[in-house]
């Protein structure tokens, strides 16, 4: 093929107070393209607010770290606002609208990665911002504003208000947020780290697979996830997607060593992959990856 396989880190696109927006590049991951995938990273410190947008792309969000609270409008329905967590997986079909932010101590982290074929431009999201400095709200007043998404008068101008920042803001930390309703998260979000084993191998690892039975949502994304978590040592058996699908791996923690083989039986990428990395491998192409001392 010739493509670059290597694992990558995400770099930085946007951000200053309040937090960072970051994505890979399809000119350093050729597999973005080819695939039509997307995936990228959004860092909030204290206070720190993504403003609300739609993307081109349908994805799958994951939280890698921390906690706070997310606004989420689907097609045709109520705003859900949910408490996120550390190990959180949200299925956001096309056309749904986000928000997310922070009011702990911790940074929250949050993965997205989904399908771009439908997407502006191939192998990166597009997103289109409601508010801030070029976002179309901005143009709204205040009333206007707080009407439509029924906030206080605090968050209406924070949403409409002379940001120079694009995406994210840091708010006030006496601004009132909308609370999560516990009812909310039901079908919209699953916890990875609580869910029920899928696969559970004594001192090696398991698995948790997202599916419409305990995610329904993910139905409309068009992919599917799945957490491994290898334990010290321990292999991941070589294999390949039966249903021609592109593996995605981002590696959220620990070290360990991964190989790749073609479908001519030669070996294309042997490689050390440590957490941030993210990595495609082609369809059919033969993956396997043994964990450090530490895990993977």
């Amino acid at each position: 093929m010739g493509l670059d396989l290597s694992p990558k880190l995400a770099k930085k696109v946007y951000g200053d107070d309040g937090g960072s927006y970051y994505a890979w590049c399809p000119n350093e991951l050729p597999m973005l393209r080819e695939g039509n995938i997307g995936a990228a990273k959004l860092a909030l410190e204290k206070n720190g607010f993504a403003l609300p947008r739609y993307s081109d792309s349908s994805m799958v969000a994951y939280v890698l770290q921390g906690g706070g609270v997310a606004g989420i409008i689907l097609p045709e329905s109520e705003e859900k606002v949910i408490a996120i967590k550390k190990g959180d997986a949200i299925a956001l079909p096309f056309g749904v609208i986000t928000w997310w932010y922070n009011k702990e101590d911790t940074e929250l982290v949050v993965l997205f990665m989904g399908d771009t074929s439908k997407g502006h431009k191939p192998g990166q999201f597009t997103d289109f911002f409601l508010t801030g400095f070029n976002g179309i709200f901005t143009g709204f007043t205040t009333d206007f504003v707080k009407r439509a998404w029924d906030v206080d008068d605090d968050i209406a101008k924070a949403l409409i208000g002379n940001q120079t920042g694009k995406g994210i803001v840091k708010l006030d930390a006496n601004v009132k947020m909308p609370e999560p309703k516990p009812d909310h998260r039901k079908g919209m979000a699953l916890n990875c780290k609580e869910a029920p084993l899928d696969t559970d191998i004594k001192n090696a690892g398991n698995v948790v697979l997202l599916n419409t039975q305990n995610l329904p949502l993910v139905g409309q994304v068009g992919l599917g996830a799945d957490l491994v978590r290898l334990e010290g040592n321990a292999m991941c058996s070589p294999g390949f997607s039966c249903d021609s699908a592109l593996q995605v791996t981002y590696i959220v923690k620990g070290s360990g060593r991964l190989q790749v083989v073609g479908v001519d039986g030669k070996r294309v990428l042997e490689t050390i992959v440590k957490a941030g990395n993210l990595l495609i491998v082609p369809r059919f192409f033969v993956v396997s990856k043994i964990a450090d001392p530490g895990g993977l």
